[in-house]
């Protein structure tokens, strides 16, 4: 990204003529807009080049789109696409925390870049608050977990499901006129075109809030769409469709083509009808069970899953994301079951989980390893009533089939089960360096996530691990761990062992190092490759890590799947055990070539680690 100190040939009459027509700044006075055309600063994107990156520093501007097209962003799944006109980054900006989707540049791009304090000011005025209200706000706070396929589409774009543009209107329409175009185009939902973006409006809507609510037939469609809607790429994979409908709860998404032209829209239906065993059914199965016993019997189903997706030549990743949306329901419902049996909660909490769990990156062999956080509190009654709760759900979680951490992480346990000032003690002392055993509690906290719960706990807790650089002895530490952990291989010809463990042998050591890589450019997402890809776009020199660890990553990551495939199909509990004298010759070839490479990786990190600005 390039700065412009000068700015481009453009008088503050001009600037302050597209800042007038920008729907946030419509009301400014004339001397207004000149005040902020004077205050902006000019910042050029090329193609290709990120602007914001989800996970990093909190914004420090509000920025302007004046030319280009600029791809919204999360976990590489495009979002939306944005053009002339759009505001971006005040979420990071007001609310001080990490930007939650990487903002790249999809072709060269210019900006007006305003202030902070400037940005700040211009939203906190009343119809600043006002647009902010109707723009895509909320949507940014959700994690738009993507992307799994499933198995009768594996190769199907999501173009190929839709059956043509979908019915359009204006938020004027009459709601029984956009009822009638819904009912001739023999559609489930229609699209309302506004200026703020598409909103849409189901035949769940007109049940719920027509025939049932009372809303007036004659009143503007407006009234009862939802907006902004989520929206998907034209060369998304229908299967990719389906499950960010799983995670996002909807049951329509507008299909867009790279301009951002709207020229479909899939519904749930219309992939359900394409799947074999599909995870729809199954979380719905397990949110609907009405006792722990009752829930365990679904997930006896997920296992079977699981193969039926690894069949289908899944993605491993994609696949990790879906059995970490499918143990996020798992734990929803123990939750609610435990409220029901102990009484609602006494105060608000959040239930934490960490490891694999919190990065997306869960399996069948994954142990759970949570947490929980409640309100500030002396009352002793109130953690005797969560110790209660949190046992419920360990318990509830190993009858599931998630074993409980060898380690004894578990909200059941006094330790992993405090209040919010209490863990950003933990948080905080993690960071002293005064040994290694704070370091290894750093990599399990420090990998967490909030599962359930309506206390907001993450920008207290981000906002400590954003201040890992400036405690060297941390640093140096985290740098010990992540080349002190060797992959599986031995000798002066690095040749694999006869049994390893894909997990501490082979994925540790590269998580290991990617979390050092993240945290030392202030980099507080979880999963590993996105921390990689983060570190990529904030830093060229992370660009030769985030390639060599990202092709090993996945290799492994891929072995360790089908062989807990291979330990279902055969009716044994999956490990991470594997001996390689077992494998065929190609994949013992491809798992060699990686650990070699993860080893190598090791090698150049010391160096890394050394080099970057924080030591």
């Amino acid at each position: 990204m390039c700065e412009d100190p000068a700015g481009p040939a453009e008088s503050l009459e001009a600037i302050a003529g597209f800042l007038s027509g920008v729907e946030a700044f419509k009301t400014l006075s004339a001397e207004q807009l000149a005040r902020v055309a004077a205050a902006v600063g000019h910042r050029r994107v090329p193609a290709g080049q990120a602007l914001i990156v989800e996970g990093g520093p909190p914004t420090a501007q509000l920025y302007v789109l004046r030319e280009g097209t600029l791809d919204l962003l999360r976990r590489d799944a495009l979002v939306t696409v944005m053009t002339a006109g759009e505001l971006l980054g005040y979420p990071s900006l007001l609310t001080a925390t990490a930007p939650a989707f990487t903002v790249r540049a999809r072709g060269d791009c210019a900006l007006y870049a305003i202030p902070g304090e400037l940005g700040i000011e211009l939203l906190s005025r009343e119809d600043g608050v006002r647009w902010l209200a109707t723009t895509q706000r909320d949507a940014l706070l959700y994690a738009a977990r993507s992307l799994a396929p499933l198995p009768e589409v594996q190769t199907l774009p999501v173009s190929a499901v839709v059956r043509g543009a979908p019915p359009l209107c204006e938020p004027g329409t009459p709601i029984s006129e956009a009822a009638a175009l819904m009912s001739a185009a023999g559609r489930s939902a229609i699209l309302v075109r506004s200026r703020e973006g598409l909103g849409i409006v189901t035949d769940v809507d007109l049940r719920e809030k027509v025939v049932v609510g009372g809303a007036a037939r004659e009143a503007p469609v407006s009234a009862i769409m939802s907006a902004p809607v989520r929206t998907i790429a034209a060369d998304t994979l229908a299967a990719e469709a389906a499950v960010a409908m799983l995670s996002w709860g909807v049951g329509h998404l507008p299909v867009l083509s790279d301009d951002g032209t709207v020229v479909g829209m899939v519904s749930a239906g219309d992939l359900m009808s394409l799947e074999a065993r599909n995870p729809f059914a199954l979380r719905r199965s397990l949110q609907r069970a009405r006792d722990a016993e009752e829930l365990a019997a679904a997930a006896g189903d997920i296992p079977k899953l699981f193969v039926d997706l690894l069949d289908a030549r899944l993605d491993a990743l994609v696949l990790c994301r879906v059995l970490t949306i499918l143990h996020d329901s798992l734990t929803a419902r123990l939750l609610e079951l435990a409220f029901a049996r102990h009484g609602a909660p006494p105060t608000d909490y959040a239930w934490l989980v960490f490891g694999s769990a919190a990065r997306h990156e869960l399996t069948l062999a994954s142990d759970q390893d949570n947490g929980l956080a409640y309100a500030d509190t002396d009352d002793p009654a109130v953690d005797h009533y969560f110790r209660l709760v949190a046992q419920d759900v360990n318990d509830g979680l190993t009858r599931c089939g998630f074993e409980p951490d060898s380690h004894y992480v578990l909200a059941s346990i006094e330790y992993w089960r405090r209040t919010l000032a209490s863990w950003k003690e933990v948080f905080a002392d993690c960071l002293d360096g005064k040994d290694l055993k704070r370091v290894v509690r750093a990599s399990v906290c420090y990998d967490y996530r909030q599962a359930a719960g309506q206390l907001y706990v993450t920008q207290a807790l981000t906002d400590i691990m954003r201040e890992a650089p400036a405690h060297r002895r941390f640093m140096q530490w985290l740098a010990r761990l992540g080349s002190d952990t060797p992959p599986s291989i031995g000798g002066f010809r690095q040749k694999l062992e006869a049994v390893v463990d894909i997990k501490d042998g082979g994925l540790l050591p590269i998580q290991n190092m990617a979390r050092y890589h993240a945290l030392a450019r202030g980099i507080t997402i979880q999963a590993t490759l996105e921390r990689l890809a983060a570190v990529c776009d904030l830093d060229a020199e992370g660009a030769e890590c985030d390639r060599t660890l990202r092709e090993a990553y996945l290799t492994i990551k891929a072995l360790q799947l089908q062989h807990h495939a291979e330990a279902v199909r055969a009716g044994r509990k999956p490990d991470n055990t594997i001996d390689t004298r077992a494998l065929r010759p190609l994949a013992r070839a491809n798992l060699q070539e990686a650990l070699r490479a993860v080893a190598a990786a090791q090698t150049r990190f010391p160096r890394l680690a050394a080099g970057w600005r924080s030591l």
